[in-house]
């Protein structure tokens, strides 16, 4: 065929004919198949079909004469310039032996597929994408559960279109790219059908701090349109991997998501549409172990794969699904990630210096603190009430906030998770995110001074006021060496990612009470008696541990996954673990631990020989295992 590729017909060489995403999907599928990664079957329409289309409709003269002198920092001349150009191309029509070709390659994939028509996946594909240094993920548009050939024609039309969405003009704008340069390639990928089953985003490096030890999974429920979107707030998992690659395959460390909506195909209604989550399910984590650690495999092969063929370290981005008729997991897509392998050596510690009043609270993204007007916008379209430095408020951002994000100090989302659109996007932009800030849009006064402070590990704060901080820039490789071992004090696991990032010997001192109280946040004894708790006690532990039934498993896999966090990230410097021996007056500040440590004065001896009192230590044995 002249105008069509099919995925394994092509490999990372051919990103100019078949774009970033593609050829990507091309080398997994030739490459990576004999390691057992799994990637659905499809073919690509070509750079050169791209071309073909709009010389055949007279479109390249017209497409520049807009394009000339465009101001794409003016919201209002962006938007119009897009849907003037997008209109043109849906507007054009095929040339006949371009549709044939299309048409002749989905029946292909539908008569390997056992079935008339076939669902799919429609995605696009530009050339300069998925680079080492620009992902442009999510500037162009995907479409899902495409079945039928009018329908699947209509929808490479609409990707090719996609090319100049507002977000993708002012984006190529920003990195450099000439317009007309820069030709789209349309995938049609067999569809992973993850209703009624998972998907999500991996990371072969921990995304807020850019630590390279670990992989990073996410999961929730349904298509993963809504974990890109931002849209739910998903579960998390860690794996190790130099201690995988050893034969050690733990799970190290787990987050359970809120995973508030589903995304699924209804058949009556014909489209995509999101249902809540039943609670039953949000409960629950939504992959196995088994399940997790063989996607982590997976990751492993990929970022190997793609860094012997870039000659240098390259982890990787990638996009999964759990077809849900049978059960088997798969890679979408997978590129290079473009934030931490593209930022300086030097480390920026922030320190606010002040707290003050608690307007909203999720999680951190990011480890700066920045200020300005809060600024609460329901929808993209009134990006000109946003001036540049103030905080961005809303409840979820898709590609379409980009130009409104490029402007903000910093950005509140009530939705998502570190995966989401609006993580990503602030990472990109270099500024901190509190995304999964539920209710922010609400409690956060509109146009008030506001600081949003992401330098407290891993909750993020919005606080009322203009808050004093400060910021101190370091070079690790400026800093002086001796033959003295230098040990950090590591207080809580979220803390342990960023301090093992600092040219330390390990970690001198970790002390289980303050796993405890950051990180377990239950008395011990409110576990092993929770039937026994009275009734307002017993519901705040049950929202705390409500993955668990066995309260009992909550206490021994909470604890031990933060202990395995602090030394995973340290791994292999030594690291000093304080074992606890459960003082009364800390023990008592924990939930249910007011009836459960009650404090004792017992005589002792303090300064000038008088007596003094102190809280009565008690020891209690627990014995604990590593997660499964």
């Amino acid at each position: 065929m002249r105008w069509i590729r099919f995925f394994h017909e092509v490999g990372l060489e051919d990103v100019p004919l078949v774009g970033g995403k593609n050829a990507s999907l091309g080398e997994m599928i030739r490459e990576l198949s004999p390691l057992g990664v799994k990637v659905p079957g499809g073919f690509a329409t070509t750079s050169e079909a791209y071309w073909y289309f709009l010389e055949h409709n007279g479109l390249k003269e017209a497409i520049a004469q807009e394009l000339e002198g465009l101001d794409v920092e003016n919201p209002t001349a962006l938007q119009r310039a897009s849907r003037r150009l997008r209109n043109l191309i849906l507007k054009g029509e095929y040339p006949k032996d371009l549709r044939e070709e299309i048409l002749l390659a989905y029946r292909r994939l539908s008569e390997e597929a056992g079935e008339e028509e076939i669902p799919v996946a429609v995605r696009s594909s530009a050339t300069a994408e998925d680079l080492p240094t620009a992902s442009f993920a999510g500037q162009q548009e995907s479409y899902l559960y495409v079945q039928g050939e009018e329908d699947l024609l209509l929808h490479v039309k609409r990707a090719m279109a996609s090319l100049f969405t507002a977000r993708a003009i002012s984006y190529r704008a920003h990195m450099g790219f000439d317009h007309l340069k820069v030709a789209l390639s349309v995938g049609v990928q067999r569809m992973v059908r993850a209703d009624d089953a998972a998907s999500g985003v991996i990371f072969t490096l921990d995304p807020d701090t850019g630590h390279r030890g670990f992989v990073y999974l996410t999961a929730i429920y349904g298509l993963g349109e809504n974990i890109v979107q931002g849209r739910v707030i998903p579960d998390g998992y860690y794996v190790h991997k130099e201690t995988f690659r050893e034969g050690f395959r733990a799970v190290v460390y787990r987050r359970l998501g809120a995973k508030e909506l589903t995304l699924a195909f209804d058949p009556r209604e014909g489209r995509l549409k999101n249902r809540p989550t039943p609670l039953y399910l949000r409960n629950r984590f939504a992959l196995r172990d088994e399940e997790v650690l063989l996607l982590a495999d997976w990751a492993l092969k990929i970022e190997d794969h793609y860094s012997k063929k870039r000659g240098s370290p390259t982890p990787m981005d990638i996009e999964w699904a759990k077809d849900g008729p049978t059960g088997e997991l798969f890679v979408l897509q997978a590129r290079p990630e473009t934030v931490h392998s593209q930022k300086s050596p030097v480390l920026r510690v922030f320190r606010l210096l002040k707290r003050g009043e608690v307007l909203a609270e999720g999680l951190a993204v990011g480890e700066a603190i920045a200020t300005g007007k809060a600024r609460i916008l329901k929808d993209p379209k009134e990006m000109d009430r946003f001036q540049e430095g103030e905080v961005l408020v809303t409840e979820t951002t898709n590609p379409d906030w980009e130009p409104i994000m490029k402007k903000a100090a910093a950005i509140v989302t009530e939705r998502g998770g570190r995966t989401s659109h609006a993580a990503i996007v602030a990472r990109e932009l270099g500024v901190p995110a509190v995304v999964g800030a539920v209710g922010a849009t609400r409690s956060v006064p509109e146009g008030e001074e506001v600081t949003v402070s992401c330098a407290e590990g891993e909750r993020g704060v919005v606080y009322r006021g203009r808050l004093p901080f400060e910021v101190e820039e370091i070079r690790p490789e400026t800093l002086p060496r001796t033959r003295t071992r230098i040990l950090v004090n590591v207080g809580t696991p979220e803390e342990a990612l960023r301090t093992s990032l600092l040219p330390t010997d390990g970690v001198g001192l970790a002390r289980m009470e303050f796993i405890f109280a950051s990180h377990v946040r239950v008395h011990p004894l409110a576990l092993t008696r929770f039937e026994a708790l009275p009734p307002e006690v017993k519901r705040q532990v049950e929202e705390i541990t409500e993955a668990y039934r066995d309260k009992r498993a909550y206490f021994v896999e909470t604890l031990s996954q933060g202990i395995a966090l602090i030394a995973a990230a340290f791994y292999p410097r030594p690291v000093l673990l304080r074992f606890s021996d459960f003082k009364t007056n800390e023990y008592a500040r924990l939930l249910g631990g007011t009836s459960l440590s009650p404090r004792r004065k017992t005589p002792c001896w303090g300064g000038g020989g008088r007596a003094a009192t102190t809280t009565r230590t008690t020891r209690r044995a627990f014995s604990w295992r590593w997660p499964r």
